[in-house]
């Protein structure tokens, strides 16, 4: 049973945690209810709305929209671990969490969060073989090895995340210090543990620090060669389609890393929890709302795609 430093028994850290939030009054309170409700629903809306129409268009069942559709999926996944919880928290008097609960909602954050990374890479890479060895890409891109590149993304965020949360839930907690957070995650976590958490933060820098960085050299090698290809093209209406899809996955790929390398990559650039939990709501949020709206308003297949399934329900 885990112990403080001074000896004394802490009970609090095998049965519950406390979630602090956000500073502020009922007013504040209310305001940050009503923005993480509306993205949380936007979120909802979006990803669902992609995954329908990914499903039911014939014309979209391709490589690259077969990991669109996975890519909706996890974001509306890991969304949801984390606002639900959020949104009961904002009104809540104890905005308690069982010690089961939490580390439950940081290995679920932690491995889905760590497969979209995976994903991402996995999206460049399709389109480097689209666009730079298309005679090929039907062979290498067929569905079989499509679902395999999945499946293995999310090997690798489940290899992440049971590392980061079987070393997290390994220390013994503070039962006087609550989580300065909005939901369980490793930093946060680390700074109530009642040890030295050095190799702690050095498997999280080390992990994290190599999962963001092969996977952003996987996408920016296969944008260089596709940078290449494009210049080369004779025909400008087939750059403009070619630089508008990709031009959509670079917006959602640069959002992703560059919040996730500040917070976990490079810990020490988030100043304060306060400027964490800013970066955190950007990351778990703002950017699964925004993946399907880039995907969508920058992509002329799925507003076609949009506009047949509006006829037909019209004509239902």
């Amino acid at each position: 049973m885990p112990t403080h430093r001074d000896g004394n028994l802490s009970r609090l850290s095998l049965q519950e945690f406390v979630i602090v939030g956000f500073k502020g009054g009922l007013e504040t309170q209310a305001l940050l209810f009503a923005l993480f409700l509306a993205l949380y629903l936007v979120t909802v809306v979006g990803n669902l709305t992609m995954i329908v129409v990914i499903t039911l268009d014939a014309h979209l069942h391709s490589p690259m929209y077969f990991f669109l559709k996975n890519l909706s999926f996890l974001d509306l996944c890991y969304s949801s671990v984390i606002a639900p919880k959020a949104l009961a928290n904002f009104f809540s008097s104890t905005k308690v969490i069982t010690f089961a609960g939490c580390a439950t909602q940081l290995f679920f954050f932690s491995l889905l969060a760590t497969t979209e990374a995976f994903l991402l890479a996995v999206m460049a890479y399709d389109r480097f073989m689209a666009i730079c060895k298309p005679l090929t890409y039907p062979v290498t891109m067929r569905p079989s090895a499509c679902a395999r590149l999945v499946v293995g993304t999310y090997c690798g965020g489940c290899l992440n995340s049971i590392v980061q949360t079987s070393l997290t839930f390994r220390l013994p907690f503070c039962s006087s210090h609550p989580i300065d957070h909005f939901f369980c995650d490793v930093p946060p976590l680390l700074q109530i543990a009642c040890t030295n958490t050095a190799l702690n933060e050095l498997v999280m820098f080390g992990l994290c620090g190599l999962i963001i960085v092969g996977t952003s050299f996987v996408v920016l090698i296969s944008y260089g060669y596709i940078t290449v290809t494009i210049l080369r093209m004779r025909s400008g209406t087939g750059r403009h389609k070619v630089f508008s899809t990709c031009g959509s996955h670079m917006t959602a790929v640069s959002l992703f890393y560059g919040t996730v390398f500040v917070m976990y990559a490079q810990p020490r650039a988030v100043e304060s929890m306060e400027q964490g939990k800013v970066v955190s709501v950007f990351y778990t949020l703002v950017i699964p709302m925004l993946n399907p709206l880039i995907y969508s308003l920058r992509n002329k297949d799925v507003k076609d795609a949009l506009r047949r399934l509006g006829r037909k329900h019209t004509a239902t």
